[in-house]
């Protein structure tokens, strides 16, 4: 963390990888968020390029927080979404740390550090107890937190419901694919839903992910009995919650 409480957070995703400053205080971002096209193939050496050059636009020259579409256990990739498979036992803490001269470099997965950012700055900030945060994107991410603390590597996606995968059911993509109305999604995200909150009783679910823009259209459509709230902080989110987990030193 810098002198004047800031931390740098990149946020890399299929198609973009995007990073900015944030003020720890409230959250915020502190320089418009720099944003450069994920490499195609997504691999290793490729997107660790595209890191270091994002960090030398921004100027920064400290410590980085970077998330991953990727379970991250010790700093490895143990899975791929939306990246290439090559990521797959990749050490990339010690990768990206290499690619920035060796400055420490924190790495999580992507919808940990949503979470992580929702429940400190955003939806879940004066909530309690056990919050579950959902992106519905091109699949489902996931984020446990119980009292602020990160269960890391949920993964709630992939739970099977009703004999098919969650995120096979009621992943936004899905909705876009098939053509589903608001009222048809929402009866199979509240499917997921009641699934994950007979398992789990958490005291409330963020709804995340670009549909969650259009929160209104089905969140009062859902069914189940746990309070839905829609994030807040959008597309900063987990660069948010990349530059919180550099300043506290979270290392899944």
């Amino acid at each position: 963390m810098s002198a004047r409480g800031h931390a740098f957070g990149i946020d890399i995703g299929g198609s973009g990888v995007k990073g900015a400053a944030v003020d720890l205080a409230t959250g915020e971002l502190v320089q418009e968020r720099i944003k450069i096209p994920t490499p195609q193939p997504a691999t290793p050496n490729a997107v660790a390029e595209a890191v270091a050059k994002l960090v030398a636009q921004a100027g920064w020259d400290g410590p980085v927080g970077i998330t991953l579409p990727s379970v991250i256990i010790g700093g490895v990739a143990r899975s791929a979404a939306n990246i290439d498979k090559s990521w797959i036992g990749t050490d990339a803490r010690a990768l990206f740390s290499a690619a920035l001269g060796g400055r420490r470099v924190t790495v999580l997965n992507d919808a940990d550090a949503a979470g992580l950012a929702e429940d400190r700055y955003g939806a879940a900030k004066e909530l309690s107890g056990l919050v579950v945060l959902l992106t519905f994107g091109t699949g489902i991410g996931s984020a446990v937190m119980y009292n602020g603390v990160l269960m890391p590597n949920s993964e709630l996606g992939h739970l099977e419901v009703a004999g098919r995968e969650a995120e096979h059911r009621a992943a936004a993509s899905i909705k876009d694919r098939d053509g589903l109305t608001y009222p048809q999604w929402a009866a199979e995200v509240s499917k997921v839903l009641v699934t994950l909150e007979d398992l789990f009783w958490p005291n409330v679910f963020v709804a995340g992910g670009g549909i969650s823009r259009d929160h209104q259209e089905w969140i009062p459509l859902l069914t189940n009995r746990t309070p839905v709230v829609a994030a807040r902080l959008r597309n900063s989110a987990g660069i948010v919650g990349a530059a919180m987990a550099i300043d506290a030193g979270i290392a899944p």
